[in-house]
């Protein structure tokens, strides 16, 4: 793909609130403080499975300050799931406001409502809540039995997915080796630093507002309709700053209540859930035990490979169905692999609900594929690199699934680059010490979507317009979780329009003002697909430019260009117009605005990949891990900012060694949560973080805005199957548990 000369698409612009961010003037949704506003606190189940027998309000309802206490007997039990973002979904429908049949330690029972948290929080204390506890299925593998009590319905069975690619049947009888892995992937936290908040208040007309930090504006604005039993157009929708998601916050948890509350009461409220709430009672990364049949040849071919999926969504269906959709789908992108089979099953447990979590699957499934290809390059003697090299895509190769094209994927560009990084030839040849500390290296490639196309609408309108002074409003739903996408916007439409990026507003996400956006920022779609709006409505709004400018300059439109925030002649560049005079031309003159309104379809959905390398230091001792040194290498097609891109992949290492090495929502036998606050939830901090090297391949994607390609989710993808790989190989031991505490690893050194 031929190169463009660029101006700002490439470039490092600083995030358009750093300022703000920097000096802490920014306002986040729990900075808000509106003129009568309530507090108000849940009271969640104590116990993981059962029914309320008995439930005394009296002592909280007599404390002073204390407006009501709303239960499933006063309020709307419309049911609904979170994880619908657009009308027509077909979703399980399982969750209501509030219950009295309770499925997880966690469930909502009741919401105090008072004139101060403190208020609130002393109430809720006071509230004496008896259970008939019921026997907690907390085990998928125990959830499959027939004989396991249902959760919901008759089975915990929830849902079977196949996919089927080729005839792998065929190849297993004459495969040299038949490689078998047994992988699990735990529950995992998102660790946001802001916490789940809300605020919302009702105004005379019925209408209640929503201030949310959420990730899909028209999304929260559907699930309040639906769990209330109201028209969509009573519901507003307002994105605040969001300090932090990962997918956390890409489901309403508490919008549906707290606008509920406030309709309720006809005054505003704010739920502010702590570090232990936001832990168990929001969402978390689904747990998954896969069990894969890989087949070679003994030259190293790839002939054939079988997987299995247990996906454990917890209490409620949420996203489980989409989830083992999603991983399936990756499975046929990554490998020339042509004869494939994917099995999934999803199961309720009585465990904290899964949802959104970056990556959406893949993290869970590519520790399963990539930790497996290790063990089978060990059974064929092969290098991994080299394993991987022979049977790795090439670009613009087919999807066996579905015959699309994966685009101009570049993995072989991304092994060869990370590989010459680490130092992998040297690093993986050395000799072992013999001694308590030993090193190992480990890679891991992968592969991710770049938005909705193909599984559901994917399209966004924008309205893109220039004032009297020259400067541009640019409307849309856009979200931005703190990785910079108004920035990104603001560049794509400035390199277009050639002229400076912060004479760019984009307002914030509001389902009043913004034109509808069909999915808001999940699936890696933002850069890819609204970026692509921008872009569209940018080369529209230019075509006017210079359509106004060849009428006030009386030039031909040949002879004109943009730049500098004018129309100028080509031949006699002093000749000129600024934007801001051709807008006050148009509307004197011509009778109409500068302005554009266009709806943008997703062109496609080509594939972005990366591998990721880790070098480890492990104590046989004590089973620490130290990651020493970490190379990412990815295939993004055109960075439109580079300092962001590797702002994201930093974050996401971080997040990777935590799956890898320490983070897991564990629950007792009865259900109950055992990690519920940070102190026992262990997060990597700044000084396990490693020294890491970035590469990028920009050898651009046609369909992508300035052939860019998605970031923001395939960069923690990889991360904990490197890691893991890298223990392996340091210890010649075959860990397929994650997270690899330190007790597994000793385990796993005894037991070799």
């Amino acid at each position: 793909m031929a190169t463009q000369e660029l101006q700002v698409v490439g470039s490092s612009v600083p995030i358009h609130d750093v300022q703000e961010k920097a000096t802490g003037a920014l306002r986040y949704v729990n900075d808000m403080k509106l003129h009568g506003m309530l507090h108000a606190k849940l009271l969640l189940s104590g116990v993981a499975h059962g029914r309320v027998s008995r439930l005394d309000l009296a002592r909280a309802e007599a404390l002073p300050g204390v407006v009501a206490i709303f239960t499933a007997a006063n309020s709307p039990g419309h049911r609904y799931n979170s994880h619908k973002w657009i009308e027509g979904m077909e979703v399980v429908k399982d969750e209501t406001l509030f219950t009295d049949q309770v499925r997880f330690c966690g469930d909502r029972i009741a919401a105090v409502v008072a004139e101060s948290r403190e208020i609130a929080e002393a109430a809720a204390r006071l509230i004496t809540v008896e259970y008939e506890e019921l026997p907690a299925v907390v085990d998928p593998e125990a959830a499959l039995r027939p004989d396991s009590r249902p959760i919901h319905g008759e089975s915990n069975v929830l849902y079977h997915k196949e996919m089927h690619a080729g005839d792998a049947a065929s190849k297993w009888a004459g495969a040299w080796r038949v490689v078998e892995d047994r992988i699990e992937t735990p529950k995992i936290h998102h660790a946001a630093m802001e916490t789940h908040c809300c605020v919302a208040e009702t105004d005379t007309q019925g209408v209640v507002t929503v201030h949310t930090p959420c990730q899909v504006i028209f999304q929260v604005q559907l699930i309040v309709a639906e769990a209330l039993g109201i028209p969509l157009n009573r519901v507003r929708v307002i994105k605040t700053t969001t300090g932090g998601s990962f997918g956390g916050k890409g489901q309403p948890v508490i919008e549906q209540v707290t606008a509920f509350l406030s309709l309720a009461l006809q005054r505003p409220v704010k739920l502010l859930l702590d570090r232990s709430e936001t832990i168990v009672a929001t969402r978390t990364r689904h747990k998954t035990i896969s069990l894969l049949r890989t087949a070679v040849a003994q030259d190293g071919t790839l002939l054939a490979r079988d997987i299995y999926t247990l996906v454990d969504t917890g209490a409620y269906c949420s996203n489980g169905e989409a989830i083992a959709m999603a991983m399936g789908k990756k499975t046929f992108k990554l490998y020339r692999l042509a004869d494939q089979s994917y099995r999934a099953d999803v199961v309720y447990t009585n465990t904290p609900i899964g949802g959104a979590c970056r990556g959406y699957g893949s993290p869970q499934i590519c520790a399963a594929t990539e930790i497996a290809m290790d063990h089978a390059a060990s059974v064929l003697g092969m290098d991994p690199v080299a394993f991987r090299l022979k049977n790795l895509v090439h670009p613009y190769d087919r999807d066996t699934l579905n015959g699309t094209s994966l685009g101009n994927a570049r993995i072989l560009d991304c092994v060869r680059k990370g590989a010459e990084l680490i130092g992998w030839e040297e690093k993986f040849n050395r000799p072992k010490t013999g001694g308590r500390f030993e090193r190992g290296v480990g890679i891991a490639c992968c592969a991710h979507g770049n938005g909705y196309q193909g599984a559901y609408p994917d399209f966004i309108t924008v309205d893109l317009q220039l004032d009297s002074e020259g400067f541009a409003i640019l409307k849309g739903a856009f979200h931005d979780l703190g990785c910079g996408t108004v920035t990104t916007m603001q560049q794509i439409a400035a390199e277009v329009l050639a002229m400076e990026v912060g004479r760019i507003t984009v307002p914030a996400a509001d389902t009043l003002v913004s034109p509808f956006d069909s999915a808001g920022t999940q699936a890696s779609r933002v850069t890819f697909v609204c970026g692509g709006a921008v872009k569209q409505a940018a080369e529209l709004l230019r075509e006017q430019l210079l359509d106004c400018g060849a009428a006030r300059l009386g030039r031909d439109r040949s002879d004109l260009v943009c730049a500098a925030g004018a129309v100028q002649s080509r031949t006699e560049p002093t000749l000129r117009a600024s934007y801001g005079e051709l807008v006050i031309f148009a509307q004197k003159n011509q009778h109409h605005s500068l302005s554009v309104n266009t709806t943008y379809e997703s062109p496609g959905n080509p594939t972005s990949y990366a591998a990721h390398f880790a070098e480890v230091e492990v104590d046989q001792l004590t089973g620490r891990v130290r990651v020493l040194d970490y190379a990412a290498v990815h295939d993004i097609g055109k960075a439109i900012n580079t300092g962001f891109v590797h702002g994201q992949i930093h974050g996401s290492v971080q997040m990777g060694i935590g799956m890898a090495l320490s983070e897991e929502v564990t629950v007792d036998p009865r259900g109950r949560i055992t990690a519920g606050r940070l102190s026992r939830y262990t997060v990597p901090n700044a000084p396990e973080m490693p020294h890491i090297q970035v590469a990028l391949i920009e050898e651009g994607e046609e369909l992508g805005p300035f052939g860019a390609k998605s970031i923001g989710e395939i960069a923690t993808v990889p991360v904990a199957p490197a890691i893991i790989n890298a223990i392996n190989h340091a210890l010649g031991t075959r860990i397929s548990r994650l997270p690899a505490l330190p007790e597994r690893i000793v385990a796993a050194i005894k037991g070799k």
